[in-house]
């Protein structure tokens, strides 16, 4: 990973590499702060083997100290600034990290003290918002160190680093129950890198692109596809702290941002906010992730941006790389492409993951590449089980289509088995998008004293729509799904739980539920 920032400064170095406050950070001055902070915390005493926390926002202090713990051999172990203190001290205990990083933005300096002064973390570390054109920096809290005034280490040859190194603890599946991370070496993330750039095509890879950055960079998505495909490929990120869509339309109108990539959630958003008439034809490549498309939103969307949604899927656990939809490909449900470059997807057998379903068969899909992870930091029970025959199964559910594409139909968590029959959300949601009152849906599997379980949706409504009961989205869903996959329960709610990306959080409800009935 050193020597992916190393290369592209050398061949990049007067170009911007990111833009944050309305002002470019070239590839050089960005390399100079990481040097700088590299040495610092070789001064306080970071090396191979140590593991440093980030709670940071998209700003520059994320690159930078992404890269200089990196350039000390140590690993870096991203936090999320979205999470709960609880969580947030968990995931420190877990990770082992008694070094944290953060920016003084109040409520993460309010945050990271708080886990100080409960012994969570022994060395707080704060870089000022100031330093690239913020406000002037607040006072810091007791036993706060500001990162831009630490003595620096002498200069010194930096740690030897090898491709199987340990670069990052990327934390999943925390939702429910404890937290576990995903190590992910310097080769896995590299190898990430260069399936997306391998992907491309000339026209998007071309230098001095500017490029949204609103994907929070704490999460695998951004980190790679984002920030570390743009610099290898010398183009500039417009860095953003949190999502909003008038700062997006500012940033295709006045700056010509020509790519974005974002959660479904973000391209609801665009589309369902009030842009008539605004030129969306400096956006040439729109790409959506994290989570499942459903189709017609897809197609709306792409009806108001005039840009095909690109899409694919991956996981944490690969880096994410996993695959693309090849362009042209027809919309369709669950749609999830081909694999990337130097990535194998194969659909196994639910009941024996070492056998290959034959192409129109649904089972789960298993994964295998140089991205891949090596398994789950301190658990390593977990992380046999994930794995069969050297290929990582992913919990989803899918199948190769005739055409050659796979395409997602569920998460075998939530397979919801009702009479007997296999009931996949996703699916029910995808007809339930199709209403035109539904802006929001998450189904989620309930008790059912018949079938012994069933389907309940939880819907967030568009503005300006009336309420519908039960009896109505039935009659509605009835010809687009089997009656054992017509929900038996409905609820509207004014929000639904969502991740700090924006991904609709299907395992918040579940476990709602589990509570419910007693089942925690």
């Amino acid at each position: 990973m050193t020597a992916l920032l190393d290369t592209a400064v050398a061949r990049w170095g007067g170009r911007a590499a990111l833009r944050y406050h309305d002002a470019p950070i070239s590839f050089a001055a960005l390399s100079a702060h990481v040097e700088r902070t590299a040495r610092a915390l070789q001064g306080c005493g970071i090396g191979p083997g140590d593991a440093v926390a980030l709670l940071l926002p998209n700003t520059p202090w994320h690159p930078v100290c992404f890269f200089a713990v990196l350039r000390c051999g140590a690993c870096v172990v991203h936090l999320s600034p979205l999470d709960p203190p609880r969580v947030l001290a968990a995931k420190l205990a877990e990770s082992g990290a008694r070094v944290l990083m953060t920016t003084d933005t109040p409520a993460l300096l309010h945050a990271a003290a708080a886990l100080q002064a409960q012994g969570s973390v022994g060395r707080l570390l704060v870089g000022a918002d100031a330093v690239w054109g913020g406000d002037a920096p607040p006072p810091l809290p007791e036993g706060a160190e500001r990162l831009e005034t630490l003595a620096e280490a002498p200069p010194t040859p930096w740690p030897q680093i090898r491709a199987e190194n340990l670069a990052l603890l990327q934390f999943t599946g925390g939702t429910t129950g404890a937290p576990r991370a995903a190590m992910l070496s310097h080769a896995n993330l590299t190898a990430a890198v260069a399936s997306y750039v391998l992907y491309a095509g000339p026209e998007e890879s071309a230098p001095g692109l500017r490029i949204i950055g609103v994907l929070p960079l704490f999460h695998i998505y951004a980190l790679t596809c984002v920030l570390l495909r743009s610099l290898v490929l010398g183009q500039e990120v417009i860095l953003h702290p949190r999502f909003d869509v008038a700062e997006v339309l500012h940033d295709i109108g006045t700056l010509g941002a020509c790519s974005m990539s974002g959660v479904p959630t973000m391209w609801i958003a665009l589309a369902n906010h009030n842009a008539a008439g605004f030129d969306f034809s400096p956006l040439r490549w729109a790409h959506s992730g994290g989570a499942p498309m459903p189709a017609d939103v897809e197609a709306r969307v792409t009806a108001i941006i005039g840009t095909r949604l690109g899409g694919g899927w991956g996981m944490t656990e690969s880096g994410p790389a996993g695959t693309r939809i090849p362009p042209g490909a027809p919309m369709r449900a669950g749609l999830i492409g081909v694999p990337l470059p130097g990535i194998d997807v194969r659909v196994v057998s639910l009941a024996d993951p070492s056998q290959e379903l034959p192409q129109g068969e649904t089972g789960e899909l298993a994964i295998r590449g140089r991205n891949v992870f090596g398994g789950y930091w301190n658990r390593p029970e977990e992380t046999r089980a994930a794995f069969c025959d050297g290929w990582f199964l992913t919990g989803d559910i899918g199948v190769l289509d005739a055409d050659g594409m796979f395409r997602i139909v569920d998460r075998k968590k939530s397979l919801i088995i009702s009479g007997g029959f296999n009931v996949y959300p996703a699916s029910v949601e995808n007809a339930i998008y199709e209403h035109p009152a539904v802006r929001e849906v998450i189904v989620a599997g309930i008790d059912d004293a018949y079938r012994g379980q069933a389907a309940k949706a939880f819907v967030v409504l568009r503005d300006g729509h009336a309420p519908f009961d039960l009896g109505d989205l039935r009659a509605f869903l009835a010809g687009r799904l089997g009656r054992h996959e017509i929900p038996a329960a409905l609820e509207i709610r004014a929000e639904l739980p969502k991740s700090p990306v924006g991904k609709l959080l299907r395992s918040v409800l579940e476990q709602e539920i589990a509570m419910q009935t007693g089942k925690t």
